[in-house]
């Protein structure tokens, strides 16, 4: 598996998901990924085995199951903590952060060897649909968790989030750091008064700092 790597070779290690849609070369990862290693951080990216089909045969395809999704991201983890005796800040946009959160609860990879998550575009819920049982393990995670949310994000907006937290689906060690009207890839409405790179570069910045504090820690 090719692995994608920006920053330092020394800096805090931050590994970047995808989501079920584009590869770990969209445009929205390139520009994230780059402005953390600006700071310091070594970020990586990968494909996830689907994806990696798609790019040899042209074909789009779905995403894998969870289990297969799951067994990629350890396998990421493993080589990079065969590089590196620092412990890991994990995440990913959409579905690549939903994975990284669903490996920091089930996972026992050893002690401290993940320090958190940290997600972009978290999907509570699939568009238009009921979250169901997609929050059930969301409870049980004790690490820091950091979510970079669009208020009107489809997949779950402030409204649909903050209610979750009231009824205590979601664990208190989850934090939402919410972009003012943003979509599912933080993209405000011109009428907002905000635009697309503001909340890019906003959330390059938090997520820089957030990484850095965990490993300092």
């Amino acid at each position: 598996m090719e692995l994608l790597i920006n920053g330092p070779n020394e800096g805090p290690v931050y590994i970047l998901a995808h989501g079920a849609g584009a590869d770990m070369n969209s445009d929205f990862l390139t520009q994230v990924a780059e402005g953390l290693a600006l700071k310091g951080i070594r970020v990586v990216r990968f494909n996830f085995p689907y994806m990696i089909k798609s790019a040899h045969d042209g074909k789009r395809r779905p995403p894998d199951r969870a289990p297969k999704l799951l067994a990629a991201y350890q396998d990421v983890i493993e080589k990079i903590m065969q590089q590196t005796s620092k412990p890991l800040v994990i995440g990913g946009k959409s579905m690549g952060g939903r994975i990284a959160t669903m490996l920091t609860e089930q996972l026992s990879l050893g002690e401290n060897d993940i320090l958190g998550t940290a997600c972009i575009g978290f999907p509570f819920h699939a568009p238009k649909k009921e979250s169901k049982d997609r929050l059930d393990y969301l409870v049980h995670i004790t690490k820091p968790v950091l979510i970079f949310q669009g208020t009107r994000d489809v997949m779950g907006n402030k409204e649909e989030v903050t209610e979750y937290q009231k009824l205590k689906r979601i664990d208190c060690a989850i934090k939402i750091y919410w972009l003012e009207d943003g979509d599912h890839d933080l993209k405000p409405r011109k009428a907002s008064g905000f635009n697309h790179q503001q909340h890019i570069n906003n959330t390059i910045e938090q997520l820089a700092e957030y990484v850095l504090t965990l490993h300092k820690q």
